[in-house]
């Protein structure tokens, strides 16, 4: 089947980027694997008017709301290979069903590793959470821990802090120097120096087992976890990427141009700081720009 976008990921950027197609009357297809990055959260914040709104929920309605559109359609699966040049790209998904369409939006997104620390990644997404934006504000004052991962725990503990009281859990990641200590003392930061061994949940939050230390309760623990691209395909089309603090990134232009003509991204696969919202935005430019193209090539 030829259509003129295609689009791999279905989770937020992605429909979003859609829409944009399906109302600009273009044909255009989703490919989906069903595994979206922010699936083990029950509910999204920060978001307008669907602010608390379970992310399932929202991704349902999403899905109806653009294949309302006749030029619209979503396939479920994965794409293993993509292929080709603007105007002519080839996707080939797992079971060995293939497309072809004029253009391409990469907007798969990316998968999270957290430290391996018992008990941590059984939380993720209820108490153990990376963003305070996101989930901050559910857990009333605190106490919230930060787990130090890298040197810039120390900022998302000065972050934090604005949420309520907050402990730094260095867990031999981290040694602030004498300025950073400044600062966090400044704004109340406890700090925790030692290895975590390990998180478990109670009624009231989750208890950090520190070694050669009590164990330590907090409301929430905030973790940045290390990011990777969920798939292969940006290498095979040949894309720039981009460091970030958590991972690599594609690199887009303002337009979510990547570096590959006909190629777009958008969403946690071409930002460093991913949220729903930013990802509906970054959709919707994407989506935009890509039907613009098909006009002025």
């Amino acid at each position: 089947m030829q259509y003129d976008v295609a689009i791999v990921g279905g989770s937020f950027a992605g429909l979003s980027a859609a829409l944009q197609i399906a109302r600009g009357k273009r044909k255009v297809v989703v490919v989906d694997a069903g595994l979206p990055r922010n699936r083990f959260a029950s509910h999204s914040h920060g978001f307008l008017t669907r602010d608390g709104a379970s992310p399932p929920d929202m991704l349902r309605e999403a899905r109806r709301q653009l294949l309302d559109y006749p030029t619209a359609e979503i396939v479920d699966g994965i794409v293993e290979a993509a292929e080709g040049q603007a105007g002519d790209f080839s996707l080939r998904l797992a079971g060995g069903n293939a497309l072809s369409a004029r253009r391409l939006v990469l907007a798969g997104g990316v998968s999270d590793t957290l430290p391996d620390i018992p008990g941590l990644a059984g939380e993720w997404g209820r108490r153990v959470i990376h963003c305070p934006y996101c989930h901050g504000y559910e857990f009333g004052e605190g106490p919230f821990g930060v787990l130090a991962t890298e040197p810039m725990a120390v900022m998302k503990a000065l972050l934090v802090s604005d949420w309520g009281p907050v402990k730094l859990f260095f867990n031999d990641a981290l040694s602030p120097d004498a300025d950073q200590a400044a600062k966090l003392s400044a704004r109340g930061v406890s700090l925790v120096p030692g290895r975590v061994e390990g998180v478990s949940s109670h009624e009231d939050g989750l208890s950090i087992r520190v070694a050669g230390a009590a164990a330590t309760s907090v409301a929430a623990l905030f973790v940045a976890p290390k990011t990777a691209l969920s798939s292969d395909l940006p290498h095979q089309l040949g894309c720039t990427l981009a460091e970030g603090p958590m991972g690599a990134f594609i690199s887009v232009d303002e337009r979510k141009n990547t570096n590959v003509p006909g190629v777009f991204a958008a969403g946690d696969i071409a930002r460093p700081m991913p949220t729903v919202a930013l990802a509906v935005a970054d959709g919707a430019m994407a989506g935009a720009a890509a039907h613009q193209s098909l006009i002025f090539e």
